[in-house]
């Protein structure tokens, strides 16, 4: 099966176009206010509405109010929503879209017990551990505690660029992988020929 990718931290109509037209699945906004890749949600119903058609649009949050996320659905196409912070399953449910959770990867993490816990998520998406950051740290987990059986379902994350991601999609077989960092040329900006080396990488993984 191929790999499906989402590109995260999408901050530009350019770099969103750029992605897709490139083999991207899914573009990120980000709409965690600390976070450079953070998008206002003008900004961001401004880059969806050049969206071509049968492109996943997702929104990530991390611990936001139930009001917040609302407002967001109700003014920007969102396809998703990735829920990235201490959310429980009732924080999750509610707003009438699938959902991932994503799982930071501590060294006692129980993925089975994770997934008992949010039975209706519909993937898990697993980013590496670093204290005091919800995501986006550039690091890199160790892919081998990712049970085999439970990998086809789960989005793998953290530290993923062009020069690792053909031997991560090896090692793990993932259902999907998510960059933003090892995409960029700078916080929030994209570079369209690493997007190109990365997706390239994907293919050769996937042949």
């Amino acid at each position: 099966m191929r790999t499906r990718v989402k590109i995260c931290g999408i901050t530009r109509e350019q770099d969103a176009l750029d992605a897709i037209q490139l083999g991207a699945d899914a573009v990120g906004l980000v709409f965690y206010p600390p976070s450079p890749r953070a998008v206002t949600i003008e900004q961001a119903a401004e880059i969806v509405r050049r969206l071509p058609p049968f492109v996943t649009v997702v929104a990530l949050f991390v611990d936001a109010s139930r009001e917040d996320i609302t407002a967001t659905l109700d003014q920007v196409r969102i396809d998703l929503i990735q829920f990235h912070g201490n959310e429980t399953l009732a924080d999750c449910r509610g707003y009438n879209r699938p959902w991932i959770k994503a799982v930071r990867m501590r060294e006692n993490t129980d993925l089975y017990a994770i997934k008992k816990r949010y039975p209706s998520a519909s993937a898990l998406l697993l980013d590496a551990y670093q204290a005091g950051k919800p995501g986006g740290t550039g690091a890199i987990f160790d892919w081998s505690r990712i049970p085999i059986d439970i990998a086809p379902s789960i989005i793998l994350a953290g530290g993923l660029s062009a020069e690792n991601i053909e031997s991560a999609i090896q090692q793990v077989k993932p259902y999907a992988v998510d960059v933003s960092g090892g995409v960029e040329q700078s916080k929030g900006i994209k570079d369209p020929n690493k997007i190109a080396a990365f997706m390239c990488g994907v293919k050769s993984a996937n042949q």
